[in-house]
């Protein structure tokens, strides 16, 4: 491959990573602790993840229980989760605080595969978007005679190959996690 075009190939594959990173934020009816990434709680005035402040475990398929490690604890993580867009309602023991996933219906799976192919589309923008930065690169690259006509057409097609190549995975996550989200 060109070496012009490893950064693009780079930016492509955060593309790809920030799309894996958003799909495990989406809940599918399973417990998966990878919901609760993006909440931060107050400990002592600093925003912690709740990882950071708790044990968290899955002691069954639809729970998720959250053992602080300071009882204190207990309100600010039930605080962060309710304002957080989870949709879920903590309950606590004193000790723990449980977080029971509901089983979906029908109409939430669908609307959560809308949501699935919605951020898949935007990854596959940002891939074309960063193709068309690596075209306009080896376009300008040629008006100045810096690279040949056939070069230019035979980075083209690596570009063009090399998007091909991360839509086709976009797909296939989108598939994935579709296929995941409908499996009752």
């Amino acid at each position: 491959m060109n070496e012009r075009l490893t950064p693009f190939e780079t930016k492509m594959q955060k593309s790809l990573d920030a799309l894996r990173e958003e799909y495990t934020t989406i809940r599918a009816g399973r417990a998966n602790p990878h919901v609760l990434d993006k909440i931060k709680v107050d400990y002592y005035g600093t925003p912690s993840a709740i990882q950071a402040v708790a044990n968290v475990s899955i002691p069954e398929a639809r729970i998720i229980q959250i053992q602080p490690w300071e009882a204190k604890m207990i309100k600010e993580i039930e605080k962060a989760i309710l304002a957080s867009d989870l949709g879920l309602t903590p309950s606590n023991d004193g000790k723990v605080v449980r977080l029971v996933f509901p089983e979906l219906t029908e109409d939430r799976r669908k609307e959560l595969v809308k949501d699935v192919k919605k951020k898949s589309e935007n990854a596959k923008i940002a891939i074309r978007n960063i193709r068309r930065d690596a075209n306009d690169l080896i376009k300008k690259a040629a008006k100045a005679k810096e690279v040949s006509e056939d070069e230019q057409k035979d980075i083209e097609d690596e570009i063009q190959k090399m998007t091909d190549k991360f839509v086709a995975e976009v797909d296939k996550m989108t598939e994935e996690k579709s296929s995941e989200i409908l499996t009752i």
